[in-house]
């Protein structure tokens, strides 16, 4: 490993000096989204319920980068945008259940300068307050406790939204059980305005009946990665990695679930989410539980953003939109359009729909990623120095049809497309045997098997296109250089939640941090170089 030192240095630089190749999950990965960031879909997560092997939950997220502390408005979700989440449950890669998401806003209090005030138990004018506000006039509402009724008022900018399921062309309402509104989960403005956040953001977790459970609103953004090593021309930091090899770990490292050795630049940042919990037997196509062989066992999901085909601006009055929703972006597996597909295909990839992705199987089975590797190395240290499988990269077809180890065997493989495909019948792993490298690691609940919200998907996407699924040597080598690829950043600064809606919620615009280089990080001190 030490002689590849210097090589793996030039390899790994050689590799964002593609223009297909970013990292970030799905931040502005494609032009369009860059321009469009409410329509940006950052994640999609869709896995079995940690606390429920009866239910399944999808997580879309949106929005990326959003500083906890930038006001006065904060991150709203876009009422012109159809957020969807979509289940093909026939091998088709067509949705055969759809969730649809519509918000709407409201001002209630148009004179107020910014979207959320509140203090104590309200602060009143002064004594000697000026006409023509008389004093104990309140001036300052009570703090935020509540979205809706008492302690609510100092809620200005509030959303509300519907959920529609579309099941075999039948749309049906999904309402509060209650009959109250869904109200979305503001920001964590600060201790002063939601003096109590947890309390407010569980506030924001209905029951639709059925066993449904649905929540949206602002929550602390899962995804961790050394962003801006990686954006670099993926310069990982040296410090990072004892093994003398930037980009990879050591064995110990390696199986450290719990340590950063790099910082993660997406710390300090919420994204705005929406989570849906359904019983597995409404996403089925048989309408039940099925056991992990069952051939109709394995789903594939995505998400998609939509706007409306026109839009009229009309300032000073406000703008005004009309037609058939079209689509801005969707997404299945992280990364693909990142480290996959070419800028100049990107945004075409993203309005497309999964059944005709095989227009793209050339991006998909014979990725530029592991070429721009393998070419690398091949010039510094000769054949088989970081060797890749011979196209058609059939090792990946596991990723873009229903095949095993996620779908049982003899499962209809159906079209090349990108889709989340996860078997249901497969259980959730207990939080203390929960890997962040998932199937890779043994961990039959993680992706590519779904993805939860800790998975460390930039690790485990960087080792598959390098070919780790490759049954033959020296791929299935475990102690091949292909298996310790990564960027030194293990887990988020901030825990996850054990129930619904898993990801934590949303951390204090007045109090957050960012964790840099130099400075001691969320698990570690982060080297700087």
């Amino acid at each position: 490993m030490h002689k590849l030192r210097t090589g793996l240095v030039f390899a790994l630089s050689f590799v964002m000096a593609s223009p297909s190749v970013t990292f970030a999950a799905s931040h502005r990965e494609a032009p369009l989204t860059a321009l469009d960031r409410l329509a940006d879909i950052t994640d999609f997560f869709a896995f079995v319920s940690y606390d429920d092997p009866t239910k399944v939950t999808f997580i879309l997220n949106v929005d990326p980068l959003l500083d906890p502390g930038n006001g006065p408005n904060y991150f709203p979700f876009d009422p012109d945008i159809l957020y969807s989440i979509k289940i093909d449950n026939t091998n088709s890669a067509l949705e055969n259940v759809t969730f649809n998401i519509r918000f709407q806003t409201e001002i209630r209090a148009p004179g107020l300068f910014q979207g959320f005030a509140g203090a104590l138990n309200g602060i009143s004018a002064p004594a000697d307050s000026p006409t023509p506000i008389a004093p104990g006039t309140l001036i300052i509402p009570p703090a935020i406790t509540a979205l809706d009724g008492p302690g609510s008022a100092g809620l200005s900018f509030r959303q509300k939204y519907t959920v529609t399921m579309v099941k075999n062309g039948v749309s049906t309402a999904l309402v509060n059980a209650t009959a109250n509104p869904l109200f979305a989960v503001p920001t964590n403005i600060g201790p002063r305005t939601m003096p109590n956040y947890p309390a407010l953001a569980k506030q924001g977790i209905f029951s639709l009946g059925n066993g449904i459970r649905v929540f949206a609103g602002t929550v602390y953004d899962p995804f961790y990665i050394d962003l801006g090593a990686a954006f670099d021309t993926f310069n990982l930091r040296a410090g990072a990695f004892p093994s003398g090899v930037p980009g990879v770990l050591t064995p110990a490292q390696d199986a450290n679930d719990t340590v950063n050795y790099a910082p993660d630049n997406v710390s300090g940042y919420n994204v705005n989410t929406i989570a849906i919990e359904v019983p597995i037997a409404m996403v089925t196509r048989t309408g039940t539980v099925l056991a992990a062989t069952d051939l109709a066992a394995t789903i594939g999901a995505w998400g998609t953003t939509s706007r409306p085909q026109i839009t009229v601006r009309r300032s000073p009055d406000p703008a005004q939109s009309a037609g058939q929703f079209r689509q801005i972006q969707r997404m299945g597996n992280p990364l693909i359009n990142e480290l996959i597909i070419g800028t100049g295909s990107k945004d075409k990839w993203s309005m497309s729909n999964p059944v005709d992705d095989t227009q793209f199987k050339n991006f998909a089975l014979d990725p530029l990623l592991a070429r721009v590797l393998n070419a690398a190395y091949e010039r510094l240290f000769g054949e088989g120095a970081l060797p890749i499988p011979t196209p058609p990269r059939l090792d990946l077809l596991p990723l873009l049809t229903y095949a095993p180890p996620i779908a049982a065997a003899g499962s209809p493989a159906g079209p090349i497309a990108d889709l989340l495909r996860l078997n249901v019948g497969v259980g959730p792993t207990a939080q203390a045997s929960r890997r962040r490298l998932g199937l890779l690691a043994g961990d039959g609940a993680g992706y590519p098997n779904g993805r939860r919200v800790s998975d460390d998907v930039t690790d485990i996407s960087l080792r598959v296109v390098m070919g780790v699924l490759v049954k033959a040597p020296p791929f299935n080598n475990p102690a091949s250089i292909h298996h310790f690829l990564g960027d030194g950043v293990n887990t988020k600064d901030q825990p996850y939640q054990e129930t619904f809606p898993y990801m934590g919620f949303a951390v204090s615009g007045r109090d957050s941090r960012h964790v840099d280089p130099g400075e001691p990080g969320c698990t570690g001190t982060c080297p700087v170089n």
